[in-house]
C-alpha cells in the first residue's frame, strides 16, 4: 500500500488572529504561511509523488500551489472528505472565548462524544477522513503501484485523527497529538498495519522553546482546537 504524506496547511490569517476558522470562506495563508508553503517543494524534493490531494478550503489549496508549480505533471485532486471539521456555531469565534465553554472539556477529554452545536461530531470527522485515505490508498496503488507516495493537504484536527487511527489510538486520545502549520506527517500503509514514520516534521525546533506568556500556559493545559499556530 502507498505512503501517505500528510501536510497541514501553512499558517493562516485565522491562526494569527486566534480565531477558529472552521469552514469559513476566504481564510488565506498569512505571510509566514506563504513562506512555509514556498519551502514545501524543497522539503519534499526527494519524494517522487504520484498525486497531490487537498481539502477544498483556500488555505490548503494555497499551501500546495508551490508544490504543483514545481511538479507540473501533477494535477490537484480536491477531496471534500478531508475538509476542516464542521465546528458549527463555534466557527469564526475567538479561541479565547471558547475556552470556558462546557463543551471544551468534552473536546479535550472525551473527544469521541463531542458534537459541535450546529456542526458535526469529531467521531464523524474522523470516519470520513479515514474512509477518504483508504479510498485514495487503493486508487494510488492501482495507478502507480504499492510503493507509491502521495501528498494530502488537510487540517490540524483531521491529521491528528488520522494519526490516531493509524496508531490504533482511541479518538479520546487524539488531543495528545500535535501538528504545526505546514508540518509533514508520513504514514506508510501495509497489508497488515500502518506505520507512522514521521509526525509533525517542520525542520524548525522553535516550538520547543519554553514560553512564559499566557498563550504558552494555555497551550500546556489544553490542545488547540483546529491546531496551534506553531512557533512564534
Amino acid at each position: 500500500m502507498p505512503t501517505l504524506i500528510l501536510v497541514r496547511h501553512g499558517r493562516s490569517t485565522a491562526n494569527t488572529a486566534g480565531v477558529l476558522a472552521g469552514r469559513a470562506p476566504g481564510v488565506a495563508l498569512d505571510e509566514r504561511g506563504a513562506a512555509q508553503s514556498a519551502a514545501l517543494p524543497v522539503r519534499l524534493a526527494q519524494v517522487p509523488l504520484a498525486a497531490v490531494v487537498s481539502s477544498p478550503l483556500q488555505r490548503c489549496r494555497e499551501t500546495v500551489q508551490p508544490l504543483l508549480q514545481a511538479r507540473p505533471r501533477l494535477a490537484l485532486h480536491i477531496e471534500d472528505r478531508i475538509t476542516e471539521c464542521d465546528y458549527g456555531d463555534w466557527s469564526g469565534r475567538k479561541l479565547a472565548e471558547l475556552h470556558d465553554e462546557p463543551l471544551m472539556e468534552v473536546v479535550q477529554r472525551h473527544a469521541s462524544t463531542a458534537a459541535f452545536p450546529g456542526g458535526e461530531t469529531l467521531r464523524a470527522m474522523q470516519a470520513r477522513a479515514v474512509d477518504a485515505v483508504h479510498d485514495w490508498n487503493a486508487r494510488v496503488a492501482e495507478a502507480h503501484g504499492p510503493e507509491a507516495a502521495y501528498a494530502m493537504c488537510s487540517h490540524g484536527d483531521i491529521i491528528k485523527a488520522l494519526v490516531a487511527d493509524a496508531l490504533g489510538l482511541h479518538l479520546d486520545h487524539f488531543q495528545r497529538i500535535s501538528v504545526e502549520p505546514c508540518s509533514v506527517t508520513a504514514i506508510r500503509y501495509t497489508r497488515l498495519r500502518p506505520y507512522l514514520v514521521r509526525l509533525g516534521d517542520t525542520g524548525d525546533f522553535g516550538a520547543l522553546v519554553p514560553r512564559d506568556d499566557a498563550a504558552g500556559a494555555a497551550d500546556g493545559r489544553d490542545a488547540a482546537v483546529g491546531g496551534g499556530t506553531g512557533a512564534a
